[in-house]
C-alpha cells in the first residue's frame, strides 16, 4: 500500500511540474546578401520577421491549449491528498479522553500523531451537454484565431506595399531632383562660358544659379523624405531599430507596365472576396462559437450526474498507515438546480444576444467587403487613366523642353522660357511618378480587398 501511494505521489508531482517555455525571439530578416529590395521580397521578410506575426501565432497556441482544456473535461478527475499532524489536547479534552477510554483505536495520549490519505476519482456522466458545447466553442475559437492570423498577414502585406511604394515615390523624387540639378549644372557651365567671352548676360548666370539652388533644395527634401519612408518600411520588416542597412537599395519604380483597362466583373470579385478573405472566416467562426455558447448556457437547465469513488484512510498515534486503516466509498451524485433567482435564464438570454451580435457583425462585414472591393476598383481605374494621361504629358513636355533648350542656345529665346519649360518637365515627371505609385497602390489595395495578396506566399 505504501508503495502504491508513493508511486501516485511521484506521478502527481511529475504532472504538476511546470516546464518553463523558451523565451522565443523573432529573428530579424537577413539583408546581408540583398542589394536591391523588391516588393515581394520585402513582404516575405515581413511575414517571417514581424513580431506581430509571432504574437498572432502565440494566440493560436493559446486557443489550442483551450481546446485541450475543454477535451480534458471528458476524462475522470483523480485527486490524491495526504496530511500528517501532531495534536496536543487541551486540558478538558485530555480529561475527557482519560475518563472515557477509546475503544475505536483512537489515542488517549495528550500529545499524539495522526495521519490521513485519500485517493478520490470523480467522473461526470452527464452535464446537460455542457462539455460538448464547451469543446465546440473552443474549437471554433481556435479556427477564429487561425483566421485572425491570416488576416493579420493580409493587412501586413498590404501595409508593406503602402510603405514600399511611398519609399519608391520618395526615391523617384530624389532621382527627378538629381536630374534637374544635373541639367542646371550644364546650363550654368554654358552660361558662364558665354559670359566669359562676352556673349551672355550676367543675369542669366544668376538666374540659373537660383534654379540650381531650387533643384538642390528639392533634392535635399527628397532625401529626407526617402529616409523617413525607409524607417517606416524597416519597422514593418522587423528590422531592429527600424533602420534599413546602407547596402540595401529599393528596386526602381515600375514605369512600363500595361495600363490598358481590362474587363473586370465587380460582383465576381466580391463573391471571391467573401470566399477568400480571412476576416470573413474569422467572423464566421465567431458566429459558430456564439451558437455553441448558447448551447453551453442551456446546460444549466439540466441535472448534473457524477460518479465518485474515494479510497481513504486515517490513523491516530503515529504517521504510519497500513492496509487496515483504509476504506472506500463509491457514490452516484445527482444535482439539479431548480431555482437560482433567474440567473440561468439571464445567462441564456445573454448568449443569444451575443449570437445576434455576431450575425449583425457578419452582415456589416459583408457590406464592408463589397464597399472595399468597389472602391478599390474605382481607384484603380482612376489611377490607370492618370498613368495614360501623364505618360502623354511627359512626351509633350520633353519635346517642348528640348525645343526651348535649342532655341535658347541658338539665341532665339530667353532664359525665362527655358526655365519655364524645365520646371514643367520636372513637375510632369513628379506627376507621372505619383500616378504610377497610385496605380501600384490601388492594385495592391484591390488584391487586399479580395484576399488575394497572400497568394504568392502560400506554401505549395
Amino acid at each position: 500500500m505504501k508503495y502504491c501511494i508513493t508511486v501516485l505521489l511521484l506521478i502527481c508531482c511529475t504532472i504538476a511540474t511546470a516546464r518553463a517555455g523558451d523565451e522565443a525571439r523573432v529573428s530579424p530578416p537577413d539583408l546581408a546578401s540583398v542589394r536591391e529590395l523588391d516588393l515581394e521580397t520585402a513582404q516575405r521578410m515581413a511575414l517571417q520577421s514581424n513580431p506581430d506575426m509571432a504574437a498572432a501565432q502565440a494566440r493560436i497556441e493559446q486557443a489550442r491549449a483551450r481546446v485541450r482544456q475543454a477535451v480534458a473535461a471528458w476524462w475522470p478527475s483523480i485527486d490524491l491528498s495526504a496530511t500528517g499532524s501532531r495534536v496536543r489536547r487541551s486540558d478538558s479534552a485530555y480529561a475527557v479522553a482519560q475518563f472515557f477510554p477509546s475503544i475505536s483505536g483512537q489515542s488517549t495520549d495528550r500529545i499524539y500523531d495522526q495521519s490521513a490519505a485519500s485517493l478520490q476519482a470523480t467522473w461526470v456522466l452527464f452535464d446537460g451537454f455542457y462539455r460538448s458545447f464547451s469543446q465546440q466553442q473552443a474549437e471554433f475559437g481556435e479556427k477564429s484565431q487561425e483566421a485572425a492570423r491570416l488576416d493579420a498577414q493580409r493587412q501586413l502585406v498590404s501595409a508593406v506595399a503602402e510603405a514600399f511604394f511611398n519609399a519608391q515615390l520618395a526615391q523617384t523624387k530624389v532621382d527627378i531632383a538629381r536630374a534637374d540639378e544635373k541639367f542646371y549644372l550644364r546650363q550654368l557651365e554654358d552660361a558662364q562660358n558665354r559670359y566669359d567671352v562676352g556673349a551672355g548676360a550676367w543675369g542669366d548666370v544668376l538666374n540659373i544659379k537660383v534654379q540650381l539652388n531650387s533643384a538642390r533644395t528639392a533634392l535635399m527634401l527628397g532625401k529626407r523624405e526617402f529616409e523617413a519612408a525607409g524607417y517606416g518600411l524597416a519597422g514593418l520588416l522587423g528590422i531592429p531599430d527600424a533602420v534599413l542597412p546602407a547596402n540595401v537599395k529599393l528596386a526602381p519604380l515600375d514605369k512600363d507596365f500595361d495600363a490598358r483597362d481590362p474587363h473586370v466583373d465587380a460582383d465576381a470579385l466580391i463573391k471571391l472576396a467573401l470566399q477568400t478573405r480571412p476576416d470573413v472566416r474569422r467572423v464566421e467562426m465567431q458566429l459558430r462559437a456564439a451558437e455553441a455558447a448558447t448551447g453551453e448556457a442551456r446546460a444549466s437547465f439540466y441535472p448534473r450526474i457524477q460518479l465518485a469513488g474515494v479510497y481513504n484512510g486515517t490513523r491516530q498515534g503515529d504517521f504510519t498507515l497500513s492496509g487496515e486503516d483504509f476504506g472506500d466509498t463509491i457514490s452516484l451524485n445527482v444535482a439539479w438546480n431548480l431555482f437560482s433567482g433567474g440567473a440561468d435564464r439571464a445567462r441564456l438570454f445573454e448568449a443569444k444576444q451575443k449570437r445576434r451580435e455576431a450575425v449583425y457583425t457578419m452582415d456589416s462585414l459583408r457590406n464592408q467587403v463589397a464597399s472595399q472591393v468597389r472602391q478599390a476598383l474605382a481607384h484603380l481605374a482612376a489611377a490607370r487613366e492618370q498613368v495614360v494621361l501623364q505618360r502623354q504629358s511627359v512626351t509633350l513636355v520633353e519635346e517642348n523642353r528640348d525645343l526651348a533648350k535649342n532655341e535658347y542656345e541658338a539665341g532665339e529665346t530667353s532664359l525665362v522660357r527655358l526655365n519655364e519649360a524645365q520646371r514643367d518637365l520636372t513637375t510632369t515627371y513628379g506627376r507621372l511618378a505619383q500616378a504610377l505609385v497610385s496605380y501600384h497602390l490601388a492594385r495592391q489595395r484591390l488584391l487586399a480587398a479580395t484576399g488575394q495578396n497572400l497568394a504568392p506566399f502560400r506554401k505549395k
